[in-house]
């Protein structure tokens, strides 16, 4: 019996490319039985690498047919390439012709790819998508397939590390997964409907990507095993305190044996800041199998008192420095000194034998010989709580999945080269300084520095400039102090900048620009999604001739969503689909993404929709993907019909009475029930303000009635949680009871 032919190259050119193709790659797919066994189909996908086409080929049933450029007839091997493999060559000055050809091809029932990207993307993520392909789909009138291949990002073939070819080769077989979605009409085909669908496949592909069900503690003790003699953290706490791999894990190791012993309870709590002791309290409590819960210490007691019930652990590892420093926080008879439970798990007798196993054994037999799984995925890896400022604090979930999959993210995009050095400032106890200064270095292998708190702006510049540091994150609030007292000079290391967490200010970009040639990358993310979701990053360079320029980034935006993870637009009110250039409430959906709160199935519910999670956030995509934040559900009043941005409000009461908010907001306008439109807004400020003032500015610098607060309330100070966000409830509780006086 003859077996079917896979491709249209020649019989000699598929006997040796088959093997070949198979030989590097492990392609697993889904969805093919949704091709047409017969008849001509258009199947659209994204680009990634020079061999996507011999991976789309491996995972369809049926020959396929792609569309070229003919620019690359000018290369020898690709001429020899398309003329063997029968590629459609289109041209751009007469993409006609080549259109042409896919409609004939088409019609005599034969399968064709396109890329409608254009190209391959240098930014590993998805493109703007091209017009062409459903014009050629009409004419033809044949389905549009749309596909999507993940797992060819980072090898060889692809622009990661900003560079074709020259980079060192993966050593094992490379997995792809390749998922084919559901066959969409020719006439409803049309760029936003196809480019969601392929933005959806993106994110079931990178569902399957192995390294997802794998356990974060045995990733971390290989990682730092690979490299014992390395640095992998420089603690600037007090004295500069460098720490090898080898020692920071032979500790956490020799700990995690006595808490296996001494902790009966599944969590364990953690209140220390970034630095050697939280990095060896979190691995030792991850590899004695149980789970980090790093504690917000600066919300109030009864959040706090929230967590430990919700949370249902009654140990804390701590440091006698931060109960000295908390004298108010409620810690538990069993808290445990850090330097402490060391010496009770044996001290140096316990850790140095630890630490010859680990630079004389293959870094494969350590985290075997610790006890960790292979297996970690779905479980739960941390225990995070929100900080609580428009009420009671909700506890998030984290599982292995969602924490290794945002590393796996982050380390995709080319903002964070493999050898930069991160200044860790933030605390463990927000999700960014969980995952992108703790979990993130120790799994990657690039350098750390860290300084116990954000606020300390003299010590932070002080490590950038000693250190060589060369990656910063932070929300603009902690930021601009660097602006105003550091020097060019302190800060010439750096190269990245990251912000997050609230709107960066146009000010302080310009500033940073301006003064040290410091660009700021603006992203966004929130506690339930690890946290990255988006973020902007540099304009990847043109290489070749035949390349397009590509965007990585737009002022005013918060980035592409990270590789893998797929958005959409809600109607807050219906929950019905809004284009994606309209103005609505943002759903994403990817493996980053919690899976609910703990011990709460209410509020689960109301977040996650059909395994999407709803963001509580407002704001829209662009045609090339990139998304706009316009602030929290909870800044905007519906009022008589109207959605009615407070933060705008604020900002035009801010410009008009001439109130700086980089010296801490001085007005927060707050929405607060009316028994007739719904909604009222009222002015909460530290400032003298009357409604008389407020209708005459406002009105005369042209802003709707409706837009004006009528009631306005004087306090000392604008209400804060000790976090330095702004306590949302507090100002909305002291609206409503002015409102009812």
């Amino acid at each position: 019996m003859l077996l079917k032919r896979r491709s249209y190259l020649p019989l000699w050119a598929e006997v040796i490319a088959a093997p070949i193709a198979r030989l590097l790659y492990r392609v697993r797919s889904r969805g093919a039985e949704g091709i047409p066994a017969t008849g001509g189909a258009l199947i659209v996908a994204n680009h990634l690498s020079y061999v996507d086409v011999a991976v789309l080929q491996l995972a369809c049933p049926r020959p396929l047919r792609f569309l070229g450029h003919q620019d690359l007839h000018a290369h020898t091997f690709f001429s020899w390439v398309f003329k063997i493999a029968g590629v459609i060559p289109v041209t751009a000055d007469q993409p006609e012709a080549g259109a042409e050809q896919a409609v004939r091809a088409l019609k005599a029932g034969e399968l064709v790819c396109a890329f409608p990207e254009g190209g391959i993307s240098r930014t590993g993520q998805l493109m703007r998508i091209k017009p062409g392909f459903d014009a050629i789909a009409r004419a033809a009138g044949v389905l549009v397939i749309p596909a999507a291949i993940d797992g060819l990002w980072g090898s060889v073939f692809s622009f990661a590390e900003k560079k074709y070819i020259w980079k060192s080769p993966r050593l094992m077989p490379t997995a792809v997964f390749v998922a084919f979605g559901r066959p969409i009409l020719a006439e409803k085909a049309d760029l936003d409907t196809t480019r969601q669908a392929m933005l959806n496949l993106t994110s079931e592909a990178f569902e399957e990507r192995p390294v997802l069900r794998r356990h974060i503690g045995r990733e971390v003790v290989r990682s730092l095993a690979k490299r014992p003699g390395r640095i992998v953290v420089v603690d600037c706490t007090q004295e500069r305190r460098p720490v090898t791999a080898a020692k920071l894990l032979g500790a956490a190791i020799a700990l995690s044996r006595h808490l296996r012993k001494t902790v009966p309870e599944g969590r364990v709590g953690i209140v220390l800041p970034p630095g050697v002791g939280a990095l060896i309290a979190n691995l030792s409590v991850i590899c004695a199998g149980k789970v980090p819960v790093n504690m917000n210490f600066t919300v109030h007691r009864e959040a706090i008192d929230a967590a430990f019930r919700l949370g249902g652990f009654k140990t804390v590892i701590s440091a006698e420095a931060m109960k000295a420093k908390l004298p108010n926080f409620p810690w538990p008879d069993t808290t445990v000194d850090l330097k402490e439970a060391i010496l009770a798990a044996g001290g140096p007798r316990a850790i140095l034998p630890w630490i010859l196993a680990i630079k004389f054994l293959p870094n494969q037999w350590i985290p075997a010989l610790v006890g960790l799984p292979r297996r970690g995925d779905r479980a739960e890896a941390a225990l995070l709580f929100t900080s609580g400022s428009a009420g009671e604090p909700k506890g998030v979930v984290l599982t292995h999945r969602n924490i290794l999959a945002n590393c796996d993210q982050i380390s995709s995009l080319s903002i964070l080269p493999p050898t930069c050095i991160m200044l860790g400032c933030l605390p463990l106890f927000h999700s960014f300084g969980c995952t992108a200064t703790m979990w993130y270095p120790l799994l990657r292998s690039c350098g750390l520095v860290t300084v116990p708190s954000p606020l300390d702006t003299r010590k932070i510049i002080d490590a950038i400039r000693d250190e060589k540091v060369t990656v910063l994150v932070g929300a603009p609030t902690f930021l601009r102090p660097i602006l105003k007292k550091a020097e060019p000079s302190e800060l010439k290391s750096l190269g990245v900048i990251a912000s997050g967490a609230e709107k960066l200010p146009e000010d302080l970009y310009k500033s940073f620009l301006e003064i040290f040639n410091l660009e700021i990358f603006e992203g966004y993310g929130l506690t339930e999604t690890s946290p990255v979701t988006s973020i902007n990053q540099p304009d990847p360079p043109v290489t070749t001739a035949t390349a397009k320029v590509q965007l990585g980034k737009k002022t005013g935006s918060v980035g592409r969503l990270m590789p893998g993870m797929t958005g959409r637009i809600v109607d807050p009110d219906t929950r019905q689909d809004l284009p994606p250039t309209s103005f609505g409430e943002v759903w994403v959906k990817g493996a980053n993404v919690f899976s609910g709160y703990l011990l709460n199935e209410e509020k689960t519910r109301a977040v996650i929709k059909d395994g999407w999670f709803a963001t509580g956030d407002l704001g829209h995509f662009d045609d090339d993907g990139f998304l706009t934040i316009a602030g929290r559900l909870s800044r905007f009043s519906k009022i008589g019909g109207e959605m009615v941005p407070l933060g705008t409000i604020e900002e035009k009461i801010n410009e008009l009475f001439g109130l700086d908010p980089a010296e801490g907001p001085s007005v927060v306008v707050v929405g607060i029930p009316d028994p007739t439109k719904g909604e009222a807004l009222a002015l909460v400020t530290s400032v003298p303000i009357t409604p008389e003032m407020l209708r005459e500015k406002l009105g005369g610098a042209g802003m709707p009635n409706l837009w004006i607060p009528k009631i306005v309330v004087r306090v000392d100070a604008i209400p804060h949680l000790e976090t330095g966000k702004l306590d949302l409830s507090g100002c909305r509780k002291c609206a409503i009871a002015a409102g009812k006086n």
